[in-house]
C-alpha cells in the first residue's frame, strides 16, 4: 500500500463510502416492503415503470427498486440479499465492475441491477460463461423476476433462431457470452429484417467478467462459410478465359482517331485497357460467356458472380504477368512488390484476383471456405450503452479493464471475515517430487476426513495425479473443463468430508462448494493448487474456491523448478544457485527469492498477454470502423428504407471517378481520349457512346456535368419500366445487399491476409499497425467504389421480367467456438450399466463377464 492509499484509503474504500448512505436507505425500507402483500408487492413494478415515464430517473428508483427485489429473494428463494451484496448491486448498476470473493452470492446480486434497468423495457442481457449456468440463473434467479411481472429469456446452443428473437424479445435475457457475440454477427448476415433475433445492445451484466473481457478476448468470433459457387467457378472461368479472343487494346486507338470523331469498332470477345488495368467483355464476348455457362442474360443479378469472375479471370491471364507481379513457388502464388522486387509473403491480391491467378497457374485455388463475419469480444462488449461485470478476481487486470472497457474496479468487502489460512508456496526441485509431496499432503488430509480440492493446470496433469491416487488406494474424482450438470455437481460435492476432487482449474466454476460439518470439524475444504498458473487471478480462483462465508480451509501451491513457468520465465542464475546448494531428494526448498521471482514470472507474462490482447484490439479497431459503416448501409436496406437517393449518388459518382482517371486537369479537350472514357464507362452505365460532337462544352466540369445528366436520365427511364415504383426500390435493395454481401465477405478475407503479412514492415524499420491502417483504408476504399461499380452495372441492365429475390451470398458452414462450446448434457435414456453390475439378462453374472463381455 502506497502512502496516499495510507492517508486517503484505497480507491475501492473511498468508492464504498460514496454508496453506503444509499445502502443504508435500501435497508431502512426493510420493514415497509416486509408489510405488503405479495400482490401489493407485485404491482410496485407498475409503479416503477409509471414513475420513469414521468421522468424519474433509474437513480431516483434505485433504493425502493433494490428494498423490493430484496424482499422478493426472501418471499421466493428464501435468499434475502445481505448488505454486501446491496453493495454489489449498486456498483453493477453504475456500469463497472464488483469484486466479490467466491461463495459471496454473486449469482443474487445479479438480480437487483437486472431488474431495476428491466424496467426501461429496453432489455438487460445477463451474460455468463457457459449454457448450463445460463439455464441454472434463469430458472432460479429468474423465479424472482418472473414473481415481480417481467419476463425472462434464456438463449441456449441448441435453440433455432425464432427461439431465440423470443428469448431477446423479454426482460431480461441470460445468454452466454459466445451465443450473444454470434446472435450479433447472424444479424448482421441477415437478408429480411424479419431474420433479426436481437434489439439494440443496451445492458449487459457480465458474470465472471474476467474470463469474458480477459481469458477470452484473444480469440476473436468468427462465422465461416462456403461460397456457393465454391473454388470449381474460378476453374470454370479459367477454361473460358483461355478460349476467348481478345480485341484490340483501347490504347491502339490514335489521338488522331480520336480528334477526327472515328469510332472504334469492337472486335473480339474482350478488351483490354492495361493503363488502367481494366478488362471489359464485347457483345461477342458476353454472348459466349452466356452459352458457356447456359445463362439468359449475363447481366442479370443472380449472374453477378459468373460476371465477376470471368472478368478476374482474363484480368488474370492478360494484366498480370508471372516472374514480374507475383512468381510461383511450391504450390503457392507468391506476391512481388512492384517497388522493390521482392517477395511479399502472406500478401494476397483482393477480391478473388488471387484466386483467379491460381487456376491459371493450376495451383491449389486457397479459402474455399472463407470468414464471412468476426468480432472481437471488446468490441462487442464496448458496443453496449452500459456494461457491468462481477468476479471473485480482477483487482490484477484493473488497468485492463480500465483502458480497453472503460470500467473501473470496486473490491467489496466480503460478508463474514476470511479465515482461510493461505500457506506458503511448497518449492521442490524436480516435477516427480512435487508430485509425490501433494499426494502425501492428499493422503495426511483425507486420513482426518478433511475434504480436498486438487487443482490442476491441463487435463494431462490431472490425469497423472489421479493414477498415482489410484495406486495409494484413495478414492477420487477427476473433472476436466467440458462443462455440464454432472460436473457441477460434483464440484458442489467437493466439500463432503473424506471427498477428493482432483479438477482442472476452470472446471465447475460458478458453482457453490459446501461444506458439511463433520468437513468443517476436519479443518474446512483444503485447496492443492499443481503448480502456479500464468496469471494470479486463475490461482486466486482457486484458492477462492475454499473459506466461503467464513467458513475454516485452508489452500497451498505446490512448485518445482521443472515448472514451465520456472523453466521459462525463472531466472536461470536462480535455478543454477539452486541446483548448486546440492539439495537432498524430495526436501523441500524454502526461500523468500522464490516466491518473488515466482511472482515476477507471473507479472511478466500477464504484460505480455495484455500487450497481446491490446495489440489485437489495435487491429481490430481499423477493421472495426469499416464494419460499423457496412453495417449500417445494410440495416437500412433490411429496415426497407428507400435507396434511390443512395443509387442517384453512387450513378454520379461513377461519373466523376471515370472522368477523373482518364482526363487529367490540365488537359486540352484535343487530347481528351474518348475511346477509352467510352470503355470504363459504358459497361456500367450504357449510354450512347461519347463523341467529340456530343460534347456540348469542351471543359472537363461541363463533360462531368453532361454525362452526369445523361446518367440520371437513362436510370429514370429505367425506373419508369416497371409499373411499381416498389418494385424498382426493392430490386435496388436486392442487388445492393447481394453486392455490399459478397465484396465484404471477400474484404474481410483480405483483411486477414493483410494482418498476417504486415508484421514483416517491422524489418523495414516500419510500424507495421500504421501500415496496415494505411493498407486498409486503401484496400476499403477499393472495395467501395468496387460496390457502387457493380450495383449501378447490374441495376443499369436489370429487365422488369426479372424475378429479383434477395439470397445468402454465401452458406455458413460454422463457427470457430463449435467445437469448444459447451453443450446442454444428454440425458440418458436409460440407467448406465458398470462393468460390475449384475447382468440386467438375469443370468446372475457380472455385467462385464456376461452381455457387456463384447461391448
Amino acid at each position: 500500500m502506497n502512502v496516499i492509499e495510507k492517508v486517503f484509503g484505497t480507491h475501492s474504500e473511498r468508492e464504498l463510502k460514496r454508496i453506503l448512505p444509499i445502502v443504508d436507505k435500501i435497508e431502512s425500507l426493510r420493514d415497509d416492503m416486509m408489510a405488503l402483500t405479495d400482490e401489493q408487492l407485485k404491482d410496485k413494478t407498475k409503479e416503477y415503470k409509471t414513475r420513469l415515464a414521468q421522468g424519474e430517473t433509474l437513480d431516483d428508483l434505485l433504493p425502493e427498486a433494490y428494498a423490493t427485489v430484496r424482499e422478493a429473494g426472501r418471499r421466493v428463494l428464501n435468499m434475502e440479499h445481505f448488505r454486501v451484496q446491496l453493495i454489489g448491486g449498486i456498483i453493477l448498476h453504475q456500469g463497472r465492475i464488483a469484486e466479490m470473493k467466491t461463495g459471496e452470492g454473486k449469482t443474487l446480486v445479479s438480480t437487483l441491477p437486472a431488474y431495476l434497468n428491466a424496467l426501461e423495457g429496453k432489455g438487460v442481457h445477463v451474460v455468463t460463461v457457459n449454457d448450463y449456468l445460463a439455464a441454472r440463473d434463469a430458472e432460479w434467479m429468474g423465479a424472482i423476476h418472473e414473481f415481480l411481472g417481467l419476463k425472462v429469456g434464456i438463449v441456449l446452443n441448441s435453440m433455432k433462431p425464432e427461439e431465440r428473437k423470443a428469448a431477446y424479445a423479454c426482460d431480461i435475457t441470460y445468454v452466454t457470452n459466445n451465443e450473444l457475440g454470434f446472435d450479433y454477427l447472424r444479424d448482421n448476415m441477415a437478408i429480411y429484417k424479419e431474420q433479426l433475433v436481437l434489439r439494440d445492445l443496451h445492458y449487459a451484466i457480465i458474470d465472471e467478467v474476467d474470463s469474458v473481457l480477459i481469458d477470452e478476448a484473444r480469440t476473436p468470433l468468427i462465422i465461416s462459410g462456403q461460397s456457393g459457387k465454391s473454388t470449381s467457378l474460378y476453374e470454370a472461368c479459367d477454361i473460358l478465359a483461355r478460349q476467348l479472343k481478345r480485341g484490340d487494346d483501347v490504347g491502339e486507338f490514335s489521338k488522331m482517331d480520336a480528334i477526327m470523331g472515328i469510332e472504334q469498332e469492337e472486335n473480339g470477345d474482350f478488351v483490354v485497357n492495361e493503363k488502367d488495368k481494366v478488362v471489359n467483355l464485347t457483345a461477342e464476348g458476353i454472348e459466349k460467356v452466356e452459352k458457356f455457362f447456359h445463362i439468359e442474360n449475363l447481366a442479370d443479378p443472380e449472374n453477378l458472380e459468373i460476371q465477376n469472375n470471368i472478368i478476374l479471370a482474363l484480368r488474370a491471364h492478360n494484366l498480370m504477368h508471372r516472374d514480374k507481379d507475383y512468381v510461383v513457388k511450391e504450390d503457392q502464388v507468391l506476391i512481388v512488390d512492384e517497388f522493390t522486387g521482392r517477395i511479399m509473403p502472406g500478401r494476397r491480391y483482393s477480391d478473388g484476383l488471387h484466386q483467379a491467378i491460381e487456376a491459371k497457374e493450376h495451383v491449389k485455388v486457397k479459402r474455399e471456405s472463407k470468414t464471412l463475419a468476426t468480432i472481437t469480444f471488446q468490441n462487442f462488449f464496448n458496443k453496449f450503452e452500459k456494461k457491468s461485470g462481477m468476479t471473485g478476481t480482477a483487482l490484477t487486470e484493473e488497468k485492463e479493464f480500465r483502458d480497453i472497457y472503460g470500467m473501473d474496479v470496486v473490491e467489496i468487502p466480503t460478508n463474514r471475515p476470511v479465515i482461510r489460512k493461505d500457506l506458503h508456496d511448497a518449492v521442490y526441485k524436480t516435477k516427480k517430487e512435487k508430485l509425490n509431496a501433494i499426494v502425501e499432503a492428499v493422503k495426511e488430509a483425507h486420513a482426518k476426513g478433511q475434504p480436498v480440492l486438487v487443482g490442476t493446470i491441463t487435463i494431462e496433469a490431472s490425469e497423472q495425479l489421479s493414477g498415482m491416487l489410484r495406486r495409494e488406494g484413495i478414492q477420487h474424482k477427476v473433472l476436466n473443463a467440458k462443462f455440464h450438470e454432472l460436473e457441477a455437481e460434483i464440484v458442489a460435492d467437493a466439500g463432503i468430508h473424506g471427498a477428493v476432487t482432483i479438477a482442472t482449474n476452470m472446471a465447475g466454476r460458478g458453482t457453490d462448494i459446501k461444506l458439511d460439518e463433520e468437513a468443517k470439524a476436519a479443518g474446512g475444504l483444503k485447496i492443492i493448487g499443481t503448480e502456479r498458473h500464468e496469471s494470479r487471478r486463475i490461482d486466486n480462483q482457486l484458492r477462492g474456491r475454499s473459506g466461503r462465508q467464513g467458513d475454516p480451509g485452508e489452500s497451498r501451491f505446490y512448485i518445482s523448478l521443472e515448472d514451465d513457468l520456472m523453466r521459462l520465465f525463472g531466472s536461470e542464475k536462480m535455478i543454477s544457485m539452486f541446483n548448486a546448494l546440492g539439495i537432498p531428494e524430495g526436501q523441500e526448498i524454502e526461500h523468500k527469492m522464490l516466491s518473488k521471482a515466482i511472482e515476477n514470472a507471473q507479472k511478466k507474462i500477464e504484460g505480455n498477454n495484455f500487450g497481446i490482447r491490446k495489440n489485437l484490439l489495435e487491429y481490430d479497431q481499423v477493421n472495426n470502423e469499416q464494419r460499423e459503416i457496412i453495417y449500417a448501409e445494410r440495416r437500412r436496406v433490411l429496415d426497407g428504407e428507400s435507396m434511390r437517393d443512395v443509387i442517384y449518388k453512387m450513378i454520379t459518382d461513377i461519373v466523376d471517378n471515370t472522368v477523373d482517371m482518364v482526363i487529367g486537369e490540365e488537359n486540352d479537350s484535343e487530347e481528351w481520349n474518348l475511346a477509352e472514357l467510352n470503355s470504363l464507362l459504358l459497361p456500367i452505365i450504357p449510354l450512347e457512346p461519347i463523341t467529340k460532337e456530343r460534347i456540348s462544352k469542351p471543359k472537363k466540369d461541363s463533360l462531368k456535368q453532361q454525362l452526369k445528366e445523361e446518367a440520371v436520365r437513362f436510370y429514370e427511364t429505367k425506373e419508369a419500366e416497371f409499373p411499381e415504383p416498389e418494385m424498382i426500390r426493392e430490386a435496388e435493395r436486392v442487388v445492393l445487399l447481394k453486392v455490399i454481401d459478397r465484396k465484404w465477405m471477400n474484404h474481410i478475407d483480405d483483411m486477414d491476409q493483410l494482418r498476417q503479412g504486415i508484421g514483416l514492415q517491422a524489418y523495414g524499420q516500419r510500424d507495421p499497425l500504421v501500415e496496415y491502417k494505411m493498407n486498409a483504408y486503401e484496400m476499403f476504399e477499393n472495395m467501395t467504389e468496387s460496390i457502387k461499380e457493380d450495383t449501378i452495372r447490374v441495376l443499369c441492365h436489370i429487365r422488369i421480367e426479372q424475378k429479383v429475390e434477395r439470397e445468402q451470398v454465401a452458406k455458413v458452414t460454422g463457427t470457430n467456438k463449435d467445437e469448444s462450446g459447451p453443450r446442454r448434457p444428454a440425458k440418458r435414456e436409460s440407467v448406465k450399466i458398470y462393468p460390475n453390475d449384475p447382468c440386467p439378462c438375469g443370468s446372475g453374472k457380472k455385467y462385464k463377464n456376461c452381455c457387456g463381455k463384447n461391448r
